[in-house]
């Protein structure tokens, strides 16, 4: 397996990990609005930024085959080669999507519990939750409030692209790193996050990076993920723009609090409509939002948030909802009940 660039980068190296698609597909996962540094570079092939690195990945029956990029020269031009390969890559993939969690049994536990999930399970497997960097899933979800996926995806890279480090230039796009802290705390840094189109989110995004990098900082923000969920979310929403929906999504997809249920309007309408669960009264409110999270953890358990993410997609895929409603998971929160929307 071999990919040559425009640029004139050939990743030489590739390397597979055992993963069957039960346990993983990356074209349900990577484009689900869960990360945004994604893009489908060819059929089958995903490539996108991981760590501070560049990546392709693709899978032939039960392997996910994956190679990394080596970055540029001082010069600007590319080195010319993936880098070497090796079980630190191989663990940061497994880290990433979280392979030790077996989802296959998951299915079946969340199946044997619920019939509306078992009928939409066979047609969607290997819908995992993902384990982000906790600053970059914090600062992008921020930005995920009135908005929807693609355009998600188009400020997060403009964010990168002013911000963060360059790593190469493949097939003539540039990639780079997600901004580290202190790049997002300059005095000017919401001026130029409004240049860039952010909008209101501007503040929000320099104010919260500004709080995490003058308070707990990057460390105590990791270290939130051995913290309790009510404790991890307590922390987050004290931050600029992030409202309950905004925290139980960091908490779920980059946190380790599998239980978190991200709930928005669209989440709501799923447990009134579809499990006719008298919940939330007429607004959502912050009760409607634990009585809602507490129902789906009642039901599918420890791991609610995971069963919550496979009917997200059986949703975007099958078009149960009016066109855009996936998007709308982002834009649903009453400002009632959430402090992510504009002022």
């Amino acid at each position: 397996m071999r990919l040559r660039t425009a640029s004139g980068t050939c990743p030489r190296l590739w390397r597979a990990l055992p993963c069957p698609p039960a346990e993983l597909r990356l074209d349900l996962v990577l484009p689900s609005g869960q990360a945004f540094r994604w893009r489908e570079s060819s059929p089958g092939a995903w490539t996108g930024v991981l760590a501070g690195r560049v990546w392709t990945l693709r899978q032939e029956r039960d392997r996910l085959w994956y190679t990394v990029y080596g970055e540029e020269e001082e010069d600007g031009r590319p080195t010319g080669a993936a880098k070497p390969h090796s079980a630190e890559t191989d663990q940061i993939l497994r880290d990433y999507f979280q392979l030790d969690v077996g989802l296959q049994a998951l299915y079946r536990t969340w199946g044997a519990a619920d019939p509306l999930f078992r009928e939409v399970a066979d047609d969607f497997p290997g819908v995992r939750v993902l384990r982000q960097d906790p600053v970059e899933c914090l600062l992008s979800f921020i930005c995920t409030s009135n908005n929807h996926i693609s355009r998600i995806t188009a400020m997060i890279e403009r964010l990168c692209q002013a911000f963060g480090r360059r790593l190469c230039c493949l097939d003539g796009q540039p990639f780079h790193a997600f901004p580290s802290l202190s790049a997002l705390t300059g005095a000017d840094a919401e001026a130029q996050l409004r240049a860039l189109g952010f909008g209101y989110r501007a503040k929000f995004v320099s104010g919260s990076a500004r709080a995490v990098a003058e308070g707990i900082g990057a460390e105590g923000l990791c270290r939130l993920r051995a913290a309790p969920y009510a404790e991890a979310r307590r922390v987050l929403c004290a931050l600029p723009g992030v409202g309950t929906k905004v925290a139980d999504c960091v908490c779920l997809m980059a946190l380790d609090k599998a239980e978190a249920v991200p709930v928005d309007t669209h989440v709501w309408r799923i447990a009134r409509q579809r499990y006719g669960a008298a919940l939330g009264g007429k607004s959502l409110t912050p009760r409607a939002h634990q009585e809602i999270g507490d129902f789906f953890r009642g039901l599918w358990g420890s791991h609610a948030g995971w069963a919550q993410a496979v009917l997200f997609c059986a949703d975007l895929r099958k078009g149960q909802e009016p066109a855009g409603s996936r998007d709308q998971n982002w834009e649903g929160c009453g400002q009632d009940s959430c402090r992510d929307g504009p002022r």
